[in-house]
């Protein structure tokens, strides 16, 4: 029989997963410190351990259990005392996960939170609206408008995790922007599972313009955001509010996943090639410095090889500033689990680097455009001799960066810089005033 630690307790929070997960992340750890307890995010000396897991595809799913895997084992060693286990995995699979992993003192879904708080012997307080401790750089930070999915995609077991879609208020939304402002965060990134369906269940109408135009008067906020809209019933309103209101960036993420018209069908999006093209091709009318980011999804079931040539030379046309790819996951009791995954592992790895081929000429080719030109640029960090900011055109992590060589920048403030030379995926310039 193991002995407990001799260390003073201290809980570790692990986020594995989306940007989602890390804002839960930061509510949980903002509700522990008002509790008095000691508490880190993924560091190693921590005693009591709290997974927030993913549970979205079969990568994301293998990562969550390998983590939890690990975290066993080091209970088992001595190293820690305490493993709990919560997020979209959890939600999930919980009764799979108590039987396979039974080492775990308690998985939590999604939606528990008071619960985990109470195995933690803390409170939940629900007087901290907007409280919340940043795992983020203090400039930036994600700010979850709502929770949870009401669209029927065949694909996607969100809505089994994550539950029906729930709008927060703007007033708390606002409220919680101040706070993060006062904190010093210039840039706020609106994340939802869907933006565009922000207010129908509250206001009875999309309200995300609404939200938009009130956020734009928070004091200390420079920059927002607008992170996974969904195409169908787009709220081309909020086409206006980016262009009349320069705190709200010129860049849009719209998860589009496919255009050929039988495959849209299957994956019940709601929309058609047509329609796609129709509200892309508005974005850009409306504001043509627009930045419009998509991913995409190859190997779903049932394409041909027709429908992802339709697909390829559809990225070519579309000339996306920003695209990421991903080869279709066969998920447990959604819709599509009942259609044969006929599609071999090997051809939709191949589809999917074909399409990031596409997108890495189109990529320089933008970039190259950018040479000579002078944008506002956000520092994040210094890496290496350089260093590092984004353009309102690029989100954290997953967009291009603009590297300086410089003696000084501070991170979190706003500089001029005039672009000298690109890449595919990166730009290098320098500062001008």
């Amino acid at each position: 029989m193991r002995t407990k630690t001799l260390k003073k307790n201290k809980i570790n929070i692990v986020t594995l997963g989306c940007s989602k997960n890390t804002y839960d992340s930061e509510i949980l750890m903002g509700q522990l410190q008002a509790n008095g307890k000691n508490v880190a995010h993924e560091e190693d000396d921590g005693n009591i351990v709290v997974i927030n897991t993913c549970g979205f595809i079969d990568n994301a799913k293998q990562e969550s259990i390998d983590t939890i895997l690990n975290f066993v084992d080091k209970k088992q060693q001595g190293e820690v005392d305490k493993v709990f286990v919560t997020g979209c995995l959890s939600e999930r699979y919980k009764p799979d996960l108590e039987k396979e992993i039974p080492d775990v003192d308690q998985y939590f879904g999604t939606r528990e939170l008071p619960k985990l708080l109470k195995a933690l012997r803390a409170d939940y307080k629900k007087e901290l609206v907007g409280e919340r401790l940043m795992t983020t750089p203090q400039h930036y930070a994600y700010i979850k408008i709502s929770e949870g999915c009401d669209r029927p995609c065949s694909f996607c077991a969100i809505p089994l995790m994550r539950g029906g879609h729930k709008s927060t208020p703007i007033e708390d939304l606002v409220t919680e922007a101040q706070k993060l402002a006062a904190k010093g965060v210039r840039e706020l990134i609106l994340i939802a599972q869907d933006l565009t369906y922000y207010g129908l269940d509250i206001y009875k109408k999309r309200a995300l313009a609404d939200l938009l135009k009130e956020l734009v008067k928070v004091e200390g906020i420079e920059w927002i955001r607008l992170h996974y809209l969904f195409p169908a019933g787009f709220p081309e309103d909020v086409l206006d509010v980016i262009r009349e209101e320069p705190k709200v960036c010129n860049y849009i993420d719209i998860p589009l996943q496919h255009i050929s018209d039988p495959v849209l069908k299957s994956m019940r999006r709601g929309t058609t090639m047509a329609k796609t093209n129709r509200i892309l091709d508005l974005m850009r009318e409306k504001v043509p410095s627009m930045a419009i980011r998509t991913t995409l999804i190859t190997g779903y079931p049932g394409e041909t090889e027709e429908d992802f040539q339709t697909l390829k030379q559809w990225v070519q046309d579309m000339r996306f500033e920003r695209l990421g790819c991903f080869t279709y996951s066969h998920e447990e009791n959604t819709h599509a689990y009942n259609l044969e995954d006929d599609v071999p592992e090997e051809v939709k790895q191949q589809r999917a680097e074909e399409i990031m081929a596409v997108q890495q000429i189109i990529s320089e080719e933008l970039n190259a455009e950018k040479v000579g030109e002078t944008f506002r640029v956000l520092i994040d960090r210094k890496e290496g001799n350089f260093f590092v900011g984004r353009t309102e055109f690029d989100s954290p992590d997953v967009d291009n960066e603009v590297l300086i060589d410089a003696d000084y920048l501070k991170a979190g403030d706003f500089y001029n810089v005039k672009i000298e030379s690109a890449t595919d995926y990166d730009l290098y310039g320098v500062v001008v005033n």
